[in-house]
Protein backbone atom coordinates (compact mmCIF):
# COMPACT_ATOMS: atom_id res chain seq x y z
CA UNK A 1 0.00 0.00 0.00
CA UNK A 2 2.92 2.17 0.92
CA UNK A 3 5.16 3.79 -1.61
CA UNK A 4 7.73 6.42 -2.25
CA UNK A 5 9.49 5.95 1.67
CA UNK A 6 11.75 3.46 3.32
CA UNK A 7 9.97 1.12 5.05
CA UNK A 8 11.20 -1.11 8.48
CA UNK A 9 12.93 1.75 9.86
CA UNK A 10 12.43 5.32 11.61
CA UNK A 11 11.76 8.56 9.33
CA UNK A 12 10.53 12.18 9.53
CA UNK A 13 8.24 12.75 7.56
CA UNK A 14 9.26 16.32 6.89
CA UNK A 15 12.31 15.14 5.57
CA UNK A 16 10.71 12.77 2.44
CA UNK A 17 9.70 16.21 0.66
CA UNK A 18 12.15 19.12 0.09
CA UNK A 19 11.37 22.54 -1.10
CA UNK A 20 12.44 23.93 -4.46
CA UNK A 21 12.48 27.60 -5.41
CA UNK A 22 8.98 28.61 -6.72
CA UNK A 23 7.38 25.13 -6.44
CA UNK A 24 5.67 23.19 -4.61
CA UNK A 25 6.47 19.29 -3.94
CA UNK A 26 4.65 16.75 -3.76
CA UNK A 27 5.07 13.11 -3.47
CA UNK A 28 2.03 10.27 -2.84
CA UNK A 29 2.61 7.85 -0.49
CA UNK A 30 -0.54 6.03 -0.47
CA UNK A 31 -3.09 6.29 -3.32
CA UNK A 32 -6.17 3.90 -3.67
CA UNK A 33 -10.26 4.19 -3.82
CA UNK A 34 -10.57 4.47 0.36
CA UNK A 35 -7.52 7.06 0.64
CA UNK A 36 -4.50 9.01 -0.21
CA UNK A 37 -1.95 10.47 1.69
CA UNK A 38 0.38 12.75 -0.05
CA UNK A 39 3.19 14.83 1.27
CA UNK A 40 3.81 18.66 0.32
CA UNK A 41 6.55 21.00 0.43
CA UNK A 42 5.19 25.13 -0.16
CA UNK A 43 7.74 27.56 -0.95
CA UNK A 44 6.78 31.11 0.71
CA UNK A 45 3.81 32.84 -1.20
CA UNK A 46 2.62 29.88 -3.02
CA UNK A 47 -0.70 28.13 -2.86
CA UNK A 48 -3.38 25.55 -3.97
CA UNK A 49 -6.37 27.75 -5.32
CA UNK A 50 -9.79 27.05 -3.84
CA UNK A 51 -11.37 24.00 -4.74
CA UNK A 52 -13.40 21.17 -3.12
CA UNK A 53 -12.24 17.95 -2.53
CA UNK A 54 -14.56 14.41 -3.24
CA UNK A 55 -13.07 13.39 0.28
CA UNK A 56 -12.74 14.42 3.53
CA UNK A 57 -9.34 15.78 3.92
CA UNK A 58 -6.93 16.15 7.01
CA UNK A 59 -4.05 18.45 6.75
CA UNK A 60 -1.00 18.35 9.50
CA UNK A 61 1.77 20.68 9.10
CA UNK A 62 5.43 19.45 9.38
CA UNK A 63 6.97 22.47 9.21
CA UNK A 64 6.67 26.14 9.18
CA UNK A 65 3.37 28.37 8.52
CA UNK A 66 0.15 27.24 6.39
CA UNK A 67 -2.67 29.24 5.93
CA UNK A 68 -5.76 27.21 5.48
CA UNK A 69 -8.76 28.91 4.22
CA UNK A 70 -11.98 26.76 4.84
CA UNK A 71 -15.75 27.49 3.90
CA UNK A 72 -14.23 30.64 3.99
CA UNK A 73 -12.96 30.84 7.10
CA UNK A 74 -8.89 31.45 7.24
CA UNK A 75 -6.70 29.39 9.86
CA UNK A 76 -2.98 30.00 10.15
CA UNK A 77 -1.59 26.13 11.19
CA UNK A 78 2.04 25.60 12.69
CA UNK A 79 3.61 22.41 12.70
CA UNK A 80 2.30 20.11 14.50
CA UNK A 81 -1.33 21.36 14.10
CA UNK A 82 -4.25 19.68 12.02
CA UNK A 83 -7.19 21.00 10.39
CA UNK A 84 -10.52 19.03 8.94
CA UNK A 85 -11.34 20.00 5.39
CA UNK A 86 -14.59 18.31 4.67
CA UNK A 87 -16.10 16.32 1.47
CA UNK A 88 -17.26 19.01 -0.76
CA UNK A 89 -16.49 22.05 1.29
CA UNK A 90 -14.27 24.55 -0.61
CA UNK A 91 -10.46 25.04 0.53
CA UNK A 92 -7.43 26.99 -0.54
CA UNK A 93 -4.17 26.23 1.25
CA UNK A 94 -1.29 28.68 1.21
CA UNK A 95 2.37 28.81 1.90
CA UNK A 96 2.71 31.88 5.01
CA UNK A 97 6.08 31.21 5.00
CA UNK A 98 7.84 27.88 3.75
CA UNK A 99 5.72 24.81 5.45
CA UNK A 100 5.52 21.18 5.20
CA UNK A 101 2.22 19.33 5.55
CA UNK A 102 1.10 15.44 5.47
CA UNK A 103 -2.55 15.69 3.73
CA UNK A 104 -4.59 12.38 4.03
CA UNK A 105 -8.01 12.38 2.32
CA UNK A 106 -10.42 9.90 2.95
CA UNK A 107 -12.85 8.77 0.05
Amino acid sequence: MYKNIAQHEIIELKEQVQYQDGQIVSKTLVQNQLMSMTLFAFEKNEEISTHSASGDAMATVLEGIGRFTVGGKVFSLRAGETIIMPKDIPHAVYGQERFKMQLVVSF
